[in-house]
């Protein structure tokens, strides 16, 4: 689920979160008070986006078993041919080879079909909590004083250093969490550790 949530959060194109400073009141001689955020781990990580992702998964999970049970039905077509290939005449063969080729090039189909879905979906979830989060952004800069805030979500940014008291991702997370009222995804039960044998 990690690597889908990952997927999705990596589409999206960088928003210029300076906008928010350009809002700011100004005055004769402002005194610079910057910060940093993660804008798209900030979005995903929020109690909405957990759940909003988690529902695209339960969406798409019944066309990814579907898929591994397509591929699963080509495995055993193909392991079938393999070990009666002495017994069949070579016209039996080609159609058995031909049926598995016509299978595998619809599944390519179906799994490149589902993939695109799944990206589309991904980034409209993703869009629309963007922006919700973004006004929220804009409010909380502009409560805390900030004069500029520097988005550190991309691989290549203009961030050489900052102090983690820069950082607001966390308090932004949190300042969202409360205004969408979207309780907290359940965290899974801890599986029991295996006992350890006694030493003798």
């Amino acid at each position: 689920m990690k690597r889908f949530i990952a997927l999705a959060v990596s589409l999206t194109s960088s928003l210029v979160l300076s906008a928010a400073a350009q809002t700011l009141p100004s005055s004769a001689a402002p005194t610079a008070k910057i910060a940093i955020v993660a804008f798209q781990a900030a979005i995903a990580q929020t109690n909405e986006g957990q759940r909003n992702f988690a529902d695209l998964q339960k969406k798409f999970d019944p066309k990814r078993q579907q898929l591994r049970a397509v591929n699963e039905e080509i495995g055993a077509l193909t392991k079938k041919l393999q070990e009666q290939s002495a017994q069949l005449s070579d016209s039996d063969k080609a159609a058995r080879a031909k049926t598995i080729e016509d299978k595998r090039k619809l599944l390519a189909r179906d799994a490149q079909d589902a993939e695109n879905d799944f990206k589309t979906e991904s980034q409209e979830v993703f869009n629309g909590l963007a922006s919700k989060v973004y006004d929220l952004l804009v409010s909380y800069v502009q409560q805390q004083g900030y004069t500029l805030v520097l988005d550190v979500s991309q691989k290549q940014n203009p961030v050489l250093y900052a102090s983690e008291s820069n950082n607001i991702t966390k308090a932004v997370i949190d300042a969202y969490n409360v205004k969408s009222g979207v309780p907290a995804p359940p965290v899974p039960a801890a599986k029991p550790a295996a006992a350890t044998p006694a030493a003798h």
